[in-house]
């Protein structure tokens, strides 16, 4: 995953700050403990997010860990939702990797292949967990790829394709009214992190050479998306936003509510932006430290 979903943490009150940083440190401990040291490396708030989305209960303890070793951090516990999440995160991980492989030739790809090195292990443990989820994924990966090697002109076809790869995180859900809402949330979260991954990179992309969807279907000058360029690019973002948002309002997300909808009502909006304007990092301040 890419690290873009993030809740707007300056308007939340302390309780549902600390319920965040129990999800993320939930999830962090969970692959660990399933996964060993080094899957936590891997670790962004896109897949903390999933893991809220999938998690019904938010029992929050407070742990140390080797980051944190004196001052305990809140902590949701361990439950089957945190299991499976970190499963599907392992697995979208491991393809990630993949596609950074297939996609950058010899030396740009090393550093993917060394980090698929690392993972390898847990992948193969997660995949044994999750063959349908897996399968999905390498599926919807494979088409994507088809359509990269084409030089696809349309945004909306890969961010379909990558749209539905997401939306299959639903299949965890037992609840056939709750597991429409996430896979139709997740789809619309799905195309919003396609087009918004590509807009990141465009400069980078038309340097190397590599494709960019972004760069094929708006205006753009000198690596930079032109004034128009990123009106367009905002409009179709946005329309992503309000579908995903139409969805969350069909269901109770319990404890995590407050965040998941910080999420979707400002994080997203004011990630957008960053991207857009040029200002957008993908570790924040709080998080170096």
């Amino acid at each position: 995953m890419f690290g873009y979903v993030r809740p707007a943490l300056d308007k939340l009150d302390e309780a549902d700050k600390d319920r965040f940083q129990a999800a993320y440190c939930g999830l962090c401990h969970t692959l660990g403990r399933r996964y060993g040291l080094m899957s936590r490396f891997f670790l962004n708030y896109d897949l903390a997010f999933l893991a809220m989305l999938l998690e019904k209960q938010c029992a929050v303890g407070f742990r140390s860990c080797a980051v944190h070793p004196i001052r305990k951090r809140p902590c949701a516990c361990s439950s089957a939702a945190l299991d499976t999440a970190a499963d599907y995160s392992v697995i979208l991980l491991w393809w990630q990797l993949q596609d950074g492989i297939s996609d950058r030739g010899f030396f740009g790809g090393l550093k993917y292949r060394a980090a698929a090195r690392l993972l390898r292990r847990a992948y193969q443990l997660a995949r044994q967990a999750q063959p349908e989820f897996d399968a999905h994924t390498q599926t919807q990966l494979t088409q994507l790829a088809a359509l990269e090697r084409e030089n696809c002109s349309s945004v909306d076809r890969p961010a379909d394709t990558f749209a539905r790869l997401l939306s299959g995180v639903s299949a965890a859900e037992n609840d056939p009214i709750r597991q429409r809402v996430l896979e139709q949330l997740l789809y619309h979260l799905g195309r919003w992190i396609y087009i918004i991954d590509a807009a990141d990179d465009l400069e980078n992309d038309l340097r190397l050479g590599c494709y960019n969807p972004v760069a094929l279907r708006f205006p753009h000058e000198g690596g930079k998306l032109t004034e128009v360029g990123r009106q367009e690019v905002a409009g179709t973002l946005d329309q992503s936003v309000r579908m995903m948002a139409a969805a969350y309002e069909l269901t109770d997300f319990g404890a995590y509510s407050a965040v998941i909808e910080s999420i979707v009502y400002e994080g997203l909006y004011l990630v957008g932006a960053a991207v857009l304007n040029g200002t957008f990092h993908r570790r924040p301040k709080r998080e170096k430290r």
